[in-house]
């Protein structure tokens, strides 16, 4: 049984996911404030973290970055904060997904079902031998690592399969709506943001000049494309 843990200092919020989850047939535990829903994050396993932005004690985002550097389990942000630059901060450090509030628990189950979905194909179809060597830039499918000229790069869960999937799509043009689509594996109405946001953040990883990219490339008004 999948392990969830709802971390949300609104407690009838919190409830309405938790009921409307073990429904669904998860195992389901909450956090009312940030603190403790850091400490628990840290110290348990669980397959996917609900995540309010903001909380007392540790915020959102802390939790968040705290959560990335330490594996790649899935996170869904939730926050009744509608500014573009809380949602791309937050996919910016490694958020799966941004949920505004109010929304349907019908949809919140949808989305936690098809990131446990994607992130267990994922693993499940790593081999040993699944290495992607494109000049000085090698990705290690199986262990989920990344290499730059011999230097090994940090990557989030999401701008990691974001990169193994345009590197496997060799000089084949994808349109943002396309990525969000294959990686995140949902509509992308709303959710382009996403998209620019992890380019940006793997060209700074990879790239030696940013504005002058040897890997992917920018094909404007249409989308993205992986030289080789």
């Amino acid at each position: 049984m999948k392990k969830i843990l709802i971390i949300e200092d609104e407690e009838s919020i919190a409830d309405l996911e938790k009921d409307y989850l073990e429904l669904s047939g998860f195992q389901v535990e909450i956090a009312n404030d940030g603190d403790k829903g850091l400490e628990m994050a840290m110290s348990g396993n669980y397959d996917l973290y609900i995540l309010d932005l903001m909380l007392p004690g540790a915020d959102g985002f802390e939790i968040c970055r705290a959560i990335r550097e330490a594996r790649n389990t899935p996170v869904i942000m939730v926050s009744a904060k509608k500014d573009d630059i809380d949602k791309i901060r937050g996919l910016g450090l490694g958020a799966d997904d941004y949920i505004t509030k109010p929304f349907s628990p019908s949809e919140m189950v949808a989305r936690v079902k098809a990131h446990l979905a994607r992130y267990d194909r994922l693993i499940s179809s790593s081999t040993a031998s699944d290495i992607i060597q494109i000049r000085g830039l090698r990705i290690d499918k199986s262990a989920r690592r990344v290499w730059v000229n011999g230097e090994e790069k940090s990557f989030t869960s999401k701008e990691f399969d974001v990169l193994t999937f345009l590197a496997q799509n060799p000089n084949r043009v994808f349109t943002k709506e396309e990525l969000f689509n294959k990686i995140w594996a949902m509509e992308s109405v709303g959710q382009i943001a996403t998209v620019t946001v992890h380019i940006k953040k793997i060209r700074e990883k990879i790239e030696l000049d940013t504005t002058r990219p040897q890997y992917i490339e920018t094909i404007w008004g249409v989308g993205y494309r992986f030289k080789v």
